[in-house]
């Protein structure tokens, strides 16, 4: 269909098909080996670099530990087999070849072309979803940009090859374009705040593909592109970019409604979770505050679209958007939300909304949530590359890494025990806590995908200057542990390709990760004051969930997610005072011979899982295209 549209329309659109699809092609053949034609155990290790710490101390954030991580990319010998849980081996192929293959059964398993979306997934994973999408889309255009011996030529219909490699190209664009119209934005607008947010980021990363990819679409001198342009047909700009306005204006809609979770009136800031329920300052919220406005000031191209509200123009570029990202990173840097890991925990509630006659002084970010998720990690990484390329300000870079290197400590990587939870996983590979005991709701799922979508985007290469120079050093020296991942991941892929939850549970058994905060992501959120409110708000319409999937706590006791059975319940949250939480037992939990793979419990593989792993394939593919 794209094709016949273009051949009607004119020469040039002809030229570029076929210029993109020779790319495309000879691509394939121009690949260097990846880690999926590795043996595990031949990957090197090198150290994490430490090029940062020669900066000023004093522009980190006091919240985590000065000392640059010094931890050995180094994984334990023998944590995979080299065989998945159904017993195939492992594929000769390339990253780029796994990442088009992933992206291929998540759209071919998980999205309806009907309905126009991911029918399984809910209102905020499914925004994930068209993110995930448009960013390898990117990725996939990084390539053609490159691939220096393409050229365009005046036919392609004697290579229907390459014709169907580019008319797939357009395909998962127009699927793109399909979930604009059944995305549930109505819904969506009544929601939290955080829900809110993932629509402004998915719809600016759709945007940012349409430029990058309208890059392609030169204008040619030939005689029929001559003709087609005094015709009044417009034959140098990609037929994409139409669409354009119409995702600049949701997003614009869908930041200016979460803007409004702002708050100082307690703690001194920050954004609000949820608006239904007791007033709760998380991480993930304010992540994505932070990240949504730095994106809002780059890559918004401005909005004079007034339905459904009177809204003034909205102008790109526009300085309250950075000015907000700016403010909303120093507030979060100051709150005291990591813990001694490094890592974001959850979030603070106020413990002075209990007294109805607290004054506004005492109205303090007071009780820490100890929960430490995967995401939490992640989004901030994006907003902190927008920042520095905002402003220039390499401690923006600095906090970035840093963070990054608590992350790799916290999987374990270099741990010696392998089998121990180190926070954030164990032997090397990133877990959600819920990942062992296959008690992850649509939440749970979701989280590792989103900490490496914006890994990837933050170790994309500086153009020039001396922070060019040290940001490359650092992200070259995280290969490994990508790899590994990577790897991690593949090997958890059922025979129809669909990747599992759990990338470490073809070696070790299901054991529970207790000891850590309230797990509302999974469980639930909390029938109790401290969660509702007084008088226990949010309770009447059930929007406390936010278009989740999962259940309401009440006392010891929860209805859990869907698909989870015995699923482990925290009976109270814990604060500060356990910043560090090893699983009950370090002992090498053992599979069963009746629980071959344990990527079957719970929910099972979902469209979640799946692009946790399209997030880490791709994030190998980008680092081998940049750094190898």
């Amino acid at each position: 269909m794209i094709l016949r549209w273009s051949l009607r329309e004119g020469a040039t659109h002809v030229s570029i098909i076929c210029f993109l699809s020779f790319a495309l092609a000879s691509s394939l053949s121009t690949q260097h080996p990846s880690v999926f034609q590795q043996d595990l155990q031949s990957l090197e290790r090198p150290t994490v670099g430490n090029n940062f710490e020669e900066t000023n101390t004093h522009e980190r954030p006091s919240n985590v530990a000065n000392a640059v991580h010094q931890t050995p990319l180094q994984p334990a010998e023998g944590v995979f087999s080299d065989h998945d849980g159904t017993g195939s081996d492992l594929p000769d192929i390339s990253s780029y070849s796994a990442l088009l293959d992933a992206l291929d059964v998540m759209q071919s398993h998980y999205y309806s072309i009907w309905p126009g979306t991911w029918t399984t997934a809910i209102d905020w994973t499914a925004a994930v979803m068209g993110t995930q999408v448009s960013a390898t889309l990117i990725a996939i255009t990084d390539l053609l940009k490159q691939d220096s011996k393409a050229a365009p030529s005046v036919t392609c219909n004697d290579n229907p090859e390459t014709q169907r490699r580019e008319n797939t190209i357009n395909q998962y664009f127009t699927q793109i374009t399909s979930f604009y119209h059944a995305e549930n934005a109505f819904s969506l607008r009544t929601q939290a705040y955080d829900d809110m947010l993932w629509v402004v980021l998915g719809w600016l990363e759709s945007i940012k593909f349409i430029h990058h990819h309208s890059e392609l679409y030169q204008p040619t001198s030939s005689p029929q592109d001559q003709q087609a342009t005094t015709e009044g047909i417009n034959t140098s700009t990609w037929y994409a970019q139409q669409f354009i306005p119409q995702f600049a204006h949701r997003a614009r809609i869908f930041y200016d409604l979460a803007a409004k979770g702002w708050d100082t009136s307690l703690c001194n800031g920050g954004m609000i979770w949820n608006p239904y329920l007791a007033p709760y300052k998380n991480a993930i919220t304010n992540q994505l505050f932070i990240t949504a406005s730095i994106n809002m000031y780059l890559y918004f191209p401005g909005d004079d679209n007034p339905s459904p509200f009177p809204f003034d123009l909205a102008k790109a570029h526009d300085n309250h958007y950075l000015a907000a990202a700016i403010t909303a990173y120093d507030w979060l840097k100051s709150s005291n939300m990591t813990n001694t890991l490094g890592l974001y925990t959850d979030g603070f509630h106020i413990s002075a909304l209990s007294n109805p006659n607290s004054s506004l002084e005492d109205r303090k970010c007071d009780l820490r949530d100890e929960q430490v998720y995967t995401y939490n990690q992640g989004v901030i990484l994006s907003g902190l590359r927008g920042l520095y390329t905002a402003t220039a300000n390499r401690s923006y870079l600095e906090d970035g890494h840093q963070l990054i290197r608590n992350v790799i400590a916290a999987s374990g990587w270099d741990s010696e025990d392998r089998h121990r939870w180190r926070g954030l996983g164990r032997g090397g590979v990133m877990e959600e806590a819920c990942d062992a005991s296959g008690s992850c709701s649509q939440n749970g799922q979701t989280f590792k995908g989103i900490w490496w979508l914006h890994f990837t985007v933050f170790c994309q290469p500086i153009q020039a200057g001396e922070a060019a120079v040290l940001h490359r050093a650092s992200c070259q020296g995280y290969g490994d542990w990508v790899r590994w991942n990577a790897k991690a991941a593949w090997v958890t892929r059922d025979r129809e390709g669909r990747f599992g939850e759990w990338w470490g549970g073809h070696r070790w058994g299901p054991e529970a990760v207790g000891g850590q905060g309230t797990d509302y992501r999974n469980e639930g959120v909390p029938r109790d004051e401290l969660w509702r409110g007084v008088g226990g708000r949010g309770e009447a319409d059930g929007r406390e969930a936010g278009g989740r999937e999962g259940g309401v706590r009440d006392g010891g006791g929860m209805d859990g997610p869907k698909g989870t059975e015995n699923s482990q319940v925290n009976s109270s949250p814990s604060y500060h005072d356990q910043a560090t939480y090893p699983p009950p037992s370090s002992s090498p939990p053992q599979k069963t011979e009746t629980d071959p793979d344990p990527n079957t419990r719970g929910r099972g593989r979902t469209v979640e899982t799946q692009s946790g792993g399209l997030a880490v394939v791709r994030a190998l593919y980008r680092w081998e295209m940049w750094y190898d």
